[in-house]
């Protein structure tokens, strides 16, 4: 996703929902509380960056809603980490669930 584009980072905050609740599983809160606080902490911070909430399907309208010509190249970037983040952090939640006995 280092390069990814507006459209993909859309796609990729647009599924973060299903995505958490697939990695999430049968996992008691407890266990998914820390990184599950920290991915709604980078949501937050997007949703700042692109001047709107952090309700990932709003991030995804406000991601397409800029023209491709328009965009910040920092503030691209950022995103794309960001969405970097969250994937890593939804693979930590899956393996803390599935690493349960």
């Amino acid at each position: 996703m280092q390069s990814a584009s507006p459209d993909d980072l859309a796609v990729a905050f647009r599924s973060i929902p299903r995505r958490l609740r697939e990695a999430q599983g049968e996992a008691p809160h407890e266990l998914t509380s820390n990184p599950t606080a920290e991915m709604h902490g980078l949501l937050a911070e997007a949703g700042r960056l692109l001047g709107t909430n952090d309700d990932p399907s709003a991030l995804a309208d406000a991601v397409t809603a800029v023209h491709a010509d328009a965009w910040d190249e920092a503030v691209l970037e950022r995103l794309q980490q960001i969405a970097l983040d969250l994937g890593r952090l939804l693979r930590h939640i899956s393996a803390l669930g599935e690493g349960r006995s």
